[in-house]
């Protein structure tokens, strides 16, 4: 029996209802997640694509889900083999598993396990299509999808969560993701950018969001969420860890929408709802790795710095000219960074683990950890993807032709648009408005003109 699994002896943990019930809610917050994301995403860019950008987060729920019961969850959470992967024979197609065994350690069965940690699998490249707005092949960012989570997803998540994992075995604090999600997500995307470059009119055409109303209810449903993504992490809710990371969960959110738009404020001299929705998912990007070692008062830290930064980054896509459509780098890459990295700071030693940051006497010992763990996972996530991205540009091609890109990819690509005004006099008569009394005016007629 591989590791990961124990048999329901005398001796052995109980399966618990209240954790599995709590687990399997959990799961199902993480995979609003993707929907979420598609409407954050959605929202942003123009209307010519706002249909391929949900689509781009949707093809990863049937994508994933199935990779992850084929090989997925064997080759992140299997029996590790040389601290960089893990393989169990058991653990392919979900068919070696009882529904009375129950993942090491713990009182959830293996399937709940297994499913929590499908969504995970599913959201992190949906995370990367932002970058790409507007321009990318939709059969290209599919296998783009299967290529990426199979060398790169599966497996950095065994490096970091896997037993026997190398990142793990190091003693990197990752909570719920900051470096198997958001810097692998934000680093890959910037790799796939760098190859396949800018959209036509970067810097010269306004590409301003279409609908922030979509955009502020894909930040509602990302929040709400997340709750799921970060508390469900550890996998139970008996000894008051995940109860913390819920509270920093929503304390590090609120400040960083504080932060960023005091920045926005400062710097541009409005408050905007895209910065509040932006600086909310920067603050839970941030508090993902961190939210289980430190106190609220670090989590209000963490998000009002990540608030601040992250605003201050998602502008060095025009000095440096790389084209981060929906700002994935600025966002997920630098708020997974210092996420991972203020842990190394705030960590109190008195919540999930007894590792303490530099404010807490710890000295520079789980900061030095904690960069280990950013830039192995930075470094590889970035040139893999793109190699990847380099292959089947030069084979099947990764981008749409300039005429698409211009005239719109949803009509291209899906055959479709998101809004149809074509009904929208709905055949009624013009309406004639006579003119005042004693007005020498002519009639008007007031007829709908579609948009």
């Amino acid at each position: 029996m591989p590791p990961g699994i124990t048999t329901l002896a005398a001796d052995a943990p109980q399966l618990s209802a209240a954790n599995t019930g709590f687990m399997l809610i959990c799961s199902a917050l993480v995979m609003l997640m993707t929907p979420g994301l598609a409407f954050f995403y959605g929202g942003m860019v123009r209307v010519k694509s706002t249909l391929n950008m949900l689509m781009m987060s949707f093809i990863s729920l049937g994508i994933v889900t199935v990779l992850w019961v084929l090989y997925g969850f064997s080759l992140a959470f299997g029996s590790d083999i040389g601290s960089v992967i893990g393989w169990s024979s058991d653990f392919v197609g979900l068919s070696g598993i009882g529904v009375t065994e129950l993942w090491d350690g713990y009182t959830i069965p293996v399937y709940v396990f297994a499913v929590f940690q499908m969504m995970f699998a599913i959201l992190t490249p949906a995370l990367i299509s932002g970058a790409l707005a507007d321009r990318v092949k939709f059969t290209s960012w599919a296998l783009f999808i299967t290529l990426w989570v199979t060398v790169v997803y599966f497996p950095v998540a065994h490096w970091v969560w896997g037993a026997g994992g190398w990142l793990y075995e190091l003693g990197v604090i990752d909570f719920a993701g900051g470096t198997a999600v958001h810097i692998n997500a934000g680093a890959a995307a910037l790799g796939v950018i760098l190859v396949i470059g800018k959209r036509v009119g970067f810097k010269k055409d306004p590409m301003r969001p279409h609908s922030l109303p979509l955009v502020m209810l894909g930040a509602a449903l990302l929040w709400f969420g997340w709750f799921g993504f970060n508390a469900g992490s550890w996998l139970g809710n008996d000894d008051g860890v995940g109860a913390v990371m819920f509270v920093n969960t929503q304390v590090a959110t609120g400040a960083a929408v504080l932060g960023w738009l005091a920045y926005e404020k400062i710097r541009h001299g409005s408050f905007t709802t895209l910065g509040a929705a932006s600086g909310a998912v920067a603050g839970l990007v941030a508090i993902t790795p961190a939210g289980g070692s430190v106190s609220p008062l670090g989590a209000i830290a963490i998000g009002v710095i990540a608030g601040v930064l992250c605003a201050m980054a998602v502008g060095l896509k025009y000095r440096f000219g790389y084209d981060d459509s929906l700002d994935v780098v600025g966002v997920h890459l630098v708020g997974g960074i210092l996420g991972s990295l203020l842990v190394g700071f705030f960590a109190t030693g008195g919540v999930q683990s007894d590792a303490k940051g530099l404010f807490y006497g710890g000295g520079l010992d789980q900061l030095g950890k904690q960069a280990v763990g950013v830039l192995a996972v930075l470094a590889y996530s970035l040139v893999v993807s793109a190699a990847l991205a380099f292959v089947l540009d030069r084979t099947i091609g990764m981008r749409v032709p300039e005429d698409d890109e211009i005239s719109g990819i949803d009509q291209v690509e899906h055959a479709e648009t998101a809004y149809d005004y074509s009904g929208a006099g709905g055949g009624s008569a013009p309406r004639t408005t006579a003119p005042a009394p004693g007005s020498t005016a002519a009639p008007t007629t007031n007829k709908k003109v579609d948009a």
